[in-house]
């Protein structure tokens, strides 16, 4: 063991009951438990068997490192593991070259299939590497998801719970590599085909089939994907409330699993489809529908067509299995009579079918597994895996938890007398007298199970066979006068007054070695006669399906004996099983569930005390405890211990090393009753006694540290020291040195920088190279720090720049206009937005005028306004234009004086124009009445003449009915209108157009007139030859 797991013993717990003080005591096993539970330390020793409580979360206690680790370790060397059970059996098995068998036992949902698992990787681990070994490796590690597949079910209690057990031979020949295997099977759980309780599935390649198979296999099998349209994958047919989905089981990523298995075990093509067959046969019998006729003595079948597909996928005749429903072939006085079935018969001959099917197609996977890990040597050895069902107890005990813990009463007695034997044996072996030891033989209730003439099964089978109407009540009533009076037997009648309390009339109480179980006789004959109607057999050798006519040999009807109980097979193949297991030299690990939760952190004690009860746990301890708790090599014992003794530290050398550990054993005061020296081993009697010197090995440990930690520093400071002197030297002439070498090295470089400065002011004005660059960088960077820098213009207008040396005047040319650009930058961020909006306006004028009209330097000083009238005819006018416009753009954005010239005749009268987002209006001074209203979207183009005059032309791009033409005006500020207008009322500065010569203008009634431009001694706008003459200088 980790001794050093000792002095955390009150935290962790004690990593190996037998070194549990309060040994007897129940309470104190089951704290022990927990507190390492609390720990994530699930496994615990009692001796050589180990103790595993099911963590329910991943601990990653099984990584390819660990199997290394634990590989050739001495058992107790390292903390308890199921690895070293793996590993201590595997080699013993080497080393020996004796068949050995690893027990794995524990209630459903404690982790027995998980351990079985982890020591078969670290078998395959473990053992030597080939390419043939890898194939048998693989086949051995995928025969667990295929039976895993068929033969595991979810339940209340555990997700992946076997409903079979099984014990597995994996052969391996002298070199220790793997090369075949052999898989006995018992009792699978066939009822569940048929029936499951709430909250429980079937077994799991039905859902795997369902959820995963492809389209084409559920076309084939006439399947869905619906769980509910079976009858044998619900609760009640169509009823919506069974679980189909179990979170930690993924269907999906089993299915492959499966589906991998049957390849790497040599399943053919044709088995495999054969196989997915009958498990879809199976589904569509649950369907298969019966009524009653008339008188009630007969039945039929509803829904044929659903027998017609049940045929089909087994290969048999439809009518034999019609029949095979609704009636039963009886024979008298060697002739066949056939007789209708009633209603109840048939439904149970069809449950009984489908069991009897899926019973008989797992025992033939286990086969086919079987023939394919087949090896024919007879120098082989073994290594045996039993993972079996737990003692079970029940609210309702039936006749499937009488078989079980018949097996596990079986196992005790097997797993007491190994152990005791083993016991004796190493006594033997060591010349220790042999400790007569006491404990409970459960013999007597074996007997009471399985006596040839007065046993419960015997009972079983003689009711079973005798004539008449036997009944589960007459079965009670003969086993009450079979058996009488015995101390671990109670049915109601030979119950006292105050027992007839707890126990009812159809029921009787076992006590078994691990406490009395109540069972229930309902339902014993029928589940121990296993009866199949001989149609049912008939129809099935009929069947063109290999797998059926292999499960259902002719032989079977040509038989005419009585086939054997199903009580009575199974005590056979236990006899068997205990035969073999008995062969073997076993290793034991019992599983523990925490709670029935599944939660990684709740442990519930009550349910703990009873797996340990019915594991027999506290009876092996007290077996373990009865002798000696600690047996060691005295070789370890005096090695790790003589340091506590001074005659024996740091070497004995006075005898032998038993004799040192005589010497240890005088120094603690131990006497030779609770202390004894074997051939090999020292045996320590009370584990008080290995916490004592375990506790004076830790103060000497103390001791021996702080002399060892004086001498070491003592050593440590004479080399410090020594060096010390050595190193003072060493630095003082390397310092010397140094500083000398630093002095030279910097003169030197001062020399060629002195150099390097003459040369490159010498090339100064040359290309640079390696000669001047330095120079001209020193050159470049005192430009640019102690000229430029300094002198930079401080404003847009000033064009100052300092000038540049030869060497930067490429930087200077690229430095000018950047400074530029950023002072602009910063001078526009700094305006106003009034002042922003007239640069903008002053911008989009100058575009259009600059250099095109005369008078626009005029305009250039004046600032642009959104009106010229005084503020009182402004705020008229706006009220105006508000009234008058209904759209939402009615803001003035330019008023003013015009002069608007009539279409006909060119008559000059006053106006004022004004402005809007969306429109342009012309008003009557005198009355402010709206003259023209034209929308901007209409309005085409503003058209200026290139002189000194105030002409404006505004055409539009269509003239409505009722229209006057385009508009003819003339205004002082022409080009501040035209700009005004083109910008915030058309949003286009295109729409302004320069011209010159003779211009037309359109007039109603599609006519047009004509505007003469030209050029004269002052502005002028005149009518002449039927023609507007616009003069400007």
């Amino acid at each position: 063991m980790a001794y050093e797991a000792l002095a955390a013993r009150d935290r962790i717990g004690v990593q190996d009951f037998v070194l549990l003080e309060d040994f007897q005591s129940l309470d104190a096993f089951s704290e022990n438990l927990k507190k390492r539970f609390n720990e994530k330390l699930i496994y615990t020793y009692i001796g050589p068997v180990l103790v595993s409580v099911n963590p329910y979360r991943d601990l990653d206690l099984y990584t390819h490192e660990l199997c290394k680790e634990y590989r050739q370790v001495e058992f107790f060397k390292l903390p308890p593991h199921v690895f070293a059970i793996a590993d201590t059996a595997y080699f013993a098995m080497r080393s020996d070259r004796r068949d050995q068998c690893i027990l794995v036992s524990g209630e459903s949902g404690a982790g027995k299939t998980e351990a079985t698992k982890q020591i078969l990787r670290y078998l395959a681990v473990a053992s030597e590497k080939s390419r043939e070994v890898g194939k048998i490796k693989d086949q051995l590690l995928q025969s667990n998801p295929l039976l895993e597949a068929f033969g595991n079910a979810t339940t209340t209690r555990n997700d992946n719970s076997s409903r079979f057990g099984k014990y597995m031979d994996v052969q391996f020949d002298f070199l220790g590599a793997p090369v075949g295997g052999h898989i006995l099977n018992y009792l699978l759980e066939k009822s569940r085909v048929v029936v499951q309780a709430n909250g429980e599935r079937n077994f799991h390649i039905f859902y795997q089939i369902l959820q995963s198979g492809d389209a084409a296999l559920l076309k084939r099998l006439h399947l869905t994907k619906n769980m509910q349209d079976y009858r044998y994958l619900a609760k009640t047919f169509g009823h919506k409330e069974q679980s189909e989905t179990v979170f930690t089981i993924k269907d999906d990523q089993q299915y492959k699993e499966t589906v991998d298995a049957l390849r790497v075990l040599a399943f053919s093509k044709q088995h495999t489809e054969e196989l997915f067959n009958i498990v879809g046969a199976i589904l569509h019998m649950g369907n298969v529908e019966l009524e009653a006729s008339n008188d009630g003595t007969t039945c039929r079948m509803t829904n044929p067509d659903i027998a017609a597909i049940v045929a089909e996928l087994l290969g048999a005749p439809p009518a034999a299995i019609n029949n095979s429903l609704t009636a039963k072939t009886i024979i008298v006085n060697n002739e066949h009579v056939e007789s209708p079935l009633s209603l109840e018969e048939g439904l149970y001959s069809r449950d009984a079918m489908s069991k009897a099917i899926y019973d008989r197609l797992f025992s033939w996977l286990v086969r086919h597994v079987n023939r394919t890990l087949e090896v024919r040597r007879s120098d082989t050895v073994v290594i045996g895996l039993l993972d079996i069902y737990g003692f079970e107890v029940f609210q309702t005990n039936s006749f499937e938890q009488f078989c079980i813990n018949y097996c596990n009463e079986k196992l005790q007695q097997i797993f007491i007398e190994l152990t005791l034997k083993m016991e004796q044996e190493e006594y033997q072996r060591e010349g220790i007298e042999w400790e007569q030891i006491d404990y409970f033989n459960n013999v007597i209730i074996l007997d009471l199970i399985e006596d040839k003439n007065k046993g419960l099964i015997s009972f079983m089978d003689e009711e079973c066979l005798r004539p008449g109407n036997a009944t589960d009540i007459s079965l009670l009533e003969k086993m009450t006068v079979g058996v009488n009076k015995h101390d671990h037997f109670m049915s109601f009648e030979l119950a006292s007054r105050e027992e007839k309390k707890n126990i009812g009339r159809e029921e009787f109480r076992l006590v078994h070695y691990a406490g009395p179980v109540t069972y229930n006789v309902t339902g014993f004959i029928e589940k121990n006669n296993d009866l199949l109607f001989r149609n049912i057999k008939e129809a099935m050798q009929k069947s063109t399906n290999s797998i059926m006519q292999e499960v259902f040999p002719k032989a079977e009807i040509l038989d005419k004996k009585r086939p054997l109980t199903a009580g009575t097979q199974f005590k056979n193949s236990l006899n068997r099983l205990a035969d073999i297991l008995k062969s073997k030299v076993p290793s034991y690990v019992r599983c523990i569930k925490p709670n029935n939760k599944k939660s990684p952190v709740e442990f519930d004690d009550v349910l703990v005390h009873h797996q340990v009860k019915y594991l027999g746990l506290m009876e092996n301890l007290r077996v373990r405890r009865a002798g000696f708790a600690y047996r060691r090599d005295y070789k370890y014992f005096y090695n790790r211990y003589k340091s506590i003794c001074p005659e024996t530290w740091p070497s004995y050398k006075k005898g032998t090393p038993a004799q040192a550990c005589d010497k240890i054993a005088q120094l603690l005061g131990w006497n030779s009753r609770d202390f004894k020296v074997g051939k090999t081993k020292v045996f320590i009697r009370n584990p008080k006694q290995l916490y004592e010197i375990e506790d004076k090995l830790s103060q000497r440990k103390v001791e021996l540290a702080i002399m060892l930690q004086a001498q070491i520093r003592k050593v440590i400071a004479r080399q410090y020291l020594k060096r010390a002197k050595a190193a003072v030297t060493t630095f003082s002439k390397s310092w010397r040195r140094l500083v000398a070498m630093r002095e030279l090295r910097k003169r030197r470089n001062a020399a060629r920088a002195i150099r390097a400065f003459i040369k490159g002011f010498i090339q100064r004005n040359m290309p640079v190279n390696e000669h001047n660059k330095r120079f001209v960088r020193m050159v470049r960077i005192q430009w640019l720090v102690n000229e430029l820098s300094p002198n930079l213009p401080k404003s847009v207008l000033d064009k100052n720049w300092p000038k540049a040396p030869e060497v930067c005047g490429e930087a200077s040319k690229l430095l000018k206009p950047l400074q530029q650009r950023v002072m602009v930058r910063s001078y526009i961020r700094k305006l106003a937005p009034e002042r922003k909006q007239q640069l903008q306006w002053k911008l989009q004028c100058s575009e259009v005028f600059s250099g095109k009209k005369t008078t626009y330097s005029d305009t250039l000083p004046v600032p642009f306004m959104p009106t010229r009238l005084d503020d009182s005819l402004s705020q008229r006018v706006t009220d105006t234009v508000t009234k008058t416009s209904t759209d939402s753009g009615a803001g003035i954005v330019f008023a003013g004086h015009v002069v608007k010239y009539d279409r006909h005749g060119y008559k000059s009268r006053q106006r004022l124009i004004a402005a809007t987002q969306s429109a342009v209006y012309l008003l009557d001074p005198k009355n402010l009445g709206v003259k023209e209203h034209h929308d901007a979207e209409n309005i085409k183009s503003l058209t200026l003449s290139e002189k000194s005059d105030g002409f404006v032309l505004i055409a539009f791009n269509s003239i409505a009915k009722g229209s006057k033409g385009d508009l003819l005006i003339s205004a002082d500020n022409a080009i501040e209108l035209a700009t005004m207008i083109a910008s915030c009322s058309l949003k286009n500065m295109s729409a302004v157009v320069l011209a010159s010569g003779d211009i037309e203008h359109h007039l109603p009634a599609n006519k047009t007139g004509t505007v003469r431009l030209q050029s004269g001694p002052a502005a002028a706008i005149v009518k002449e030859g039927g023609a507007l003459v616009v003069t400007g200088a």
